[in-house]
């Protein structure tokens, strides 16, 4: 069975938290979203549900006829190198074939990537015209998804995500609230993105395509890099506790990641640093 025509047509490829958020919003935006995942069961009502796996072509079935735009929004399940490839490079080719062999040519394709495509480890400040060097199997991948998307013949726009934080995300407060903080030398340089300025940001240039062509990149990070052990301090003082260990365990590369080509198309963050998208995840950790 087909779908029918509902105004615009978008389809959320791996619909999680972000690519759920984003689906509600563009359903009150006027569009007729389809979320697609394995468990179709955890879409938000509102979401119409088609359960595929991008990484099985022939459960790629009877997708929307008249989409409009397509978001590539996946997560890999596990930090294996044959599980991101299976993820990005190869789901986003298995759709793409799937879209073509059933005649579907939507206007746009975002891509949702990282800023683990970027090498660089000393302070360095990168943008989407910066080196892309990497030398873990997640950035190759990524970079090689990226250009999956960018070849697909559809006009396509990647997304670099730095580091989401927001509700569910509490690696850090967690870790704070125990104590352990981070050294303040050598000063590691970290980014980030509140979840709901993701979401912000894709709705933010799916209008923006509407009116003209976009950038084959954006890099998507907050105002202000900040070093992990200012971070950490503020967090503690915030929740009350002191650091009584430092670890820079989980700490890769230190680099500042520029918003200026997002911020020149338009785009506001609502949580423009941590300190102002910090308070409310602390009050809810709290409670």
């Amino acid at each position: 069975m087909k779908h029918k025509l509902n105004r615009h047509q978008v389809l959320i490829a791996g619909c999680g938290d972000v690519g759920s958020q984003l689906g509600l919003n563009l359903i009150t935006a006027g569009c007729q979203v389809f979320g697609l995942r394995r468990n179709i069961n955890q879409l938000p009502p509102g979401i119409q549900g088609i359960a595929a796996d991008l990484g099985q072509p022939d459960t790629l079935i009877n997708l929307p006829q008249q989409l409009d735009t397509v978001f590539y929004v996946v997560a890999a399940g596990a930090r294996d190198e044959s599980v991101y490839r299976q993820a990005y490079s190869t789901g986003l080719r298995n759709l793409l074939e799937a879209l073509q062999q059933q005649g579907i040519h939507p206007r746009q394709l975002f891509f949702i990537s990282s800023t683990a495509v970027y090498h660089q480890q000393n302070d360095e400040w990168v943008d989407e015209n910066s080196a892309t060097e990497p030398d873990n199997f997640s950035g190759r991948i990524m970079l090689e998804a990226e250009q999956v998307a960018l070849n697909s013949g559809i006009p396509a726009s990647v997304v670099r995500f730095s580091g989401i934080y927001g509700p569910g995300r509490n690696y850090m407060l967690s870790q704070v609230s125990r104590g352990i903080g981070y050294p303040a030398e050598p000063p590691r340089y970290s980014n980030r993105i509140h979840r709901d300025d993701c979401v912000g940001v894709l709705q933010h240039l799916w209008q923006l395509s509407r009116q003209q062509p976009l950038r084959p990149v954006y890099l998507a990070s907050d105002n202000r890099p900040a070093p992990l052990h200012e971070v950490s301090d503020w967090l503690a003082q915030q929740l009350g506790v002191t650091i009584t260990e430092r670890s820079a365990r989980r700490t890769i590369g230190s680099k500042r990641c520029r918003n200026t080509l997002l911020q020149q198309s338009g785009y506001r963050f609502r949580y423009p640093d941590y300190r102002a998208g910090y308070p409310q995840l602390i009050a809810d950790f709290l409670n």
